[in-house]
């Protein structure tokens, strides 16, 4: 029996519940799958014939270590899930420049890239007028390195003052990105599309709680399962197979003038929602087996 390891973070050492789903289906499949907590410096990682990165949510707050850490995986010729070059392009969310010219559709957004070697006053973007130049009404300062809504703001050409600190110190850190804010997400609601091993799995549409924007169930948001329309199942399909092949992927999206417009390709930590589905966890596993040269 091959034994893998599901990476997650010390907060959730023993995985997720809706991980945990994961384990009995690669049993089945003759696979020993066990947690393994990605920054615990004596795991012993050439033990294990593959690593799948699973609840890493705090690999944000240290890239730099996370980063090493995939590095290091490599070097002792462990396997890593997704592979380890689509998880140093997707940590950064400046992926998204390199999938536009591939046909997919982003959210209008603008990058506000520091140059090192320029001074701090040549470089100063005032958020307010940048806000007044794009005709944008309200827009969403997000970190490039980020996740669960961390450092997210939602600003409106009115109080963007308010944020121009939080901009700047974005920009001198991890980097910041400006995005429209997609008013279809509070009326109706953002979508993620689960894909295994390249093929659609299931879908959920996200909620904001009343009065929000942020669609995580940390801070009230909503899901259930929904049949995705056609032109967001195609869209979402659209955006996998751009990139190379994936065990994984979760295509967070919003429906707006008619069009999905990505938000994020996410192919690293993502929740995957095997709960919601009564297939998904089977499908994983699946998707695990065929990586590791098993026939499921």
């Amino acid at each position: 029996m091959k034994r893998i390891a599901l990476a997650t973070s010390s907060k959730y050492a023993q995985l997720t519940e809706d991980d945990r789903l994961l384990l009995a289906p690669l049993a089945k499949l003759g696979i020993h799958a066990e947690p393994a907590v990605w920054d615990d410096a004596p795991t012993e990682w050439s033990r294990y014939a593959a690593v799948v990165l699973r609840s890493c949510w705090d690999y944000h707050l240290k890239p730099d270590l996370f980063l090493r850490w995939i590095l290091a995986l490599e070097a002792k010729g462990v396997l890593v899930f997704n592979a380890a070059p689509l998880v140093r392009w997707n940590a950064d969310k400046a992926y998204l420049r390199d999938l536009e010219p591939k046909g997919i559709h982003i959210v209008p957004t603008f990058w506000a890239d520091h140059h090192p070697h320029t001074s701090r006053e040549e470089t100063r973007i005032r958020l307010k007028d940048k806000l007044r130049e794009l005709g944008w009404h309200k827009a969403v300062v997000k970190p490039r390195i980020s996740a669960t809504a961390h450092r997210t703001l939602l600003v409106s050409a009115i109080d963007a003052e308010d944020a121009q600190s939080h901009f700047d110190d974005l920009r001198r850190g991890p980097g910041a990105m400006v995005q429209k804010f997609m008013e279809g997400i509070a009326s109706e609601g953002e979508w993620s599309l689960i894909f295994f091993a390249g093929v659609f799995s299931h879908a959920v549409l996200k909620r904001p709680r009343s009065g929000d924007f942020r669609v995580q169930n940390d801070f009230g948001g909503t899901s259930q399962v929904e049949d995705p329309p056609p032109n967001v199942l195609a869209a979402a399909t659209l955006a996998v197979q751009a990139v190379d092949a994936t065990i994984y992927a979760r295509v967070d999206g919003v429906v707006e003038g008619g069009d999905f417009h990505l938000m994020e390709l996410e192919l690293i930590e993502p929740a995957l929602f095997l709960a919601d589905h009564p297939e998904a966890a089977g499908r994983f596993a699946s998707a695990i087996a065929s990586a590791l040269g098993y026939a499921p």
